[in-house]
């Protein structure tokens, strides 16, 4: 659905903006974070490469910034049913998602990875309804005479419980500690992802048809790609 570099003289430009919801930590429940930009992508670019196998692609690119920001230190292992982000290697599973679901429409491209379990979280908090998605979206609404058409893209996690947390007498310092490291990398890195997003370099599908992003069973590094 989105975003391939076609060419150096034309690239987006990037807007990040607050998120009307604010990441808080509650001493016990779910946790959500919400980061957004708009991205001002040419029109006659746009229409070009407005198509949904190119959401896959998005998909795979933010896998992609995630192992290139962390030198490698986390790999993304893809199987036919599932997406696991490891330290290092598969015996370090930080976070594992089910296959991803797509949702395409005329101005909407939005994947979805459902969070399944992981050492970062919590047992309740394992194969619930907690979820990590990207979601972009066609506004249309730029300023006459403009020649780019404004994106609103989401990058949100919800139902989400930190382990790091913690639970009792330790959940109010762990409330803190984990808003204080593990939220912020991931803010810093969402964010990341979404300036990253201005260069308009999405790397190739290997598979092209919304099954996956990545041939079944492989190890994404920043090596890799």
């Amino acid at each position: 659905m989105i975003l391939l570099r076609k060419r150096r003289a034309a690239p987006a430009r990037v807007k990040l903006i607050r998120a009307e919801e604010t990441e808080r930590v509650s001493e016990t429940g779910a946790v959500a974070s919400v980061q957004e930009a708009e991205l001002f992508v040419p029109r006659d670019l746009l229409e070009e490469i407005w198509k949904p196998e190119n959401l896959e692609r998005l998909a795979r690119a933010y896998w992609r910034w995630l192992s290139y920001v962390t030198l490698g230190l986390i790999r993304v292992v893809y199987t036919e049913t599932s997406r696991t982000a490891v330290l290092l290697t598969r015996r370090l599973p930080l976070l594992s998602f089910h296959a991803p679901e797509y949702e395409t429409g005329p101005g909407l491209g939005c994947v979805t990875w459902r969070i399944e379990r992981g050492l970062l979280v919590a047992r309740e908090g394992r194969d619930k309804n907690g979820f990590l998605r990207i979601r972009v979206e066609r506004c249309g609404d730029t300023p006459e005479g403009d020649e780019a058409e404004r994106l609103a893209v989401r990058v949100e996690v919800r139902n989400f419980y930190p382990w790091l947390r913690g639970s009792g007498g330790f959940a109010r310092l762990g409330a803190w500690l984990y808003g204080q490291t593990q939220l912020r990398i991931h803010v810093l890195v969402c964010n990341g992802f979404l300036r990253s997003l201005g260069r308009l370099d999405l790397p190739p599908s290997r598979v092209g048809a919304l099954a996956a992003e990545i041939t079944p069973g492989g190890e994404e590094s920043a090596s890799a790609v």
